[in-house]
């Protein structure tokens, strides 16, 4: 996978909205972390995106690396829930996890 990022749409492959429709706030707190100062950060990896009108996550491949197994259940996740992954330029892509 030579792309700096995927895209994880908030759409199934069928074409019908993802439910919760929060999902993307759920898997942006699941790996997110307490700072110092006792605030709440998400991670550099993950970030909540509009494509298309549809709400999607970012997934910053950089992730794969410091967090293969972290990787893996977002990508199970966007297979299990039959949700598109797309690269930037909005092609399906094929992830193996």
């Amino acid at each position: 996978m030579e792309d700096q990022e995927i895209i994880i749409q908030g759409i199934t492959l069928a074409g019908k909205p993802f439910r919760p429709s929060d999902w993307v706030d759920r898997m942006c707190s699941t790996y997110a972390s307490f700072g110092v100062d006792k605030k709440l950060r998400y991670s550099p990896y993950l970030k909540p995106k509009l494509v298309n009108n549809v709400r999607s996550l970012s997934v910053d491949m950089k992730l794969k690396q410091v967090n293969p197994e972290g990787f893996e259940q977002l990508i199970q996740f966007a297979k299990e829930n039959q949700l598109s992954i797309i690269n930037p330029a909005g092609e399906a892509v094929t992830i193996e996890a």
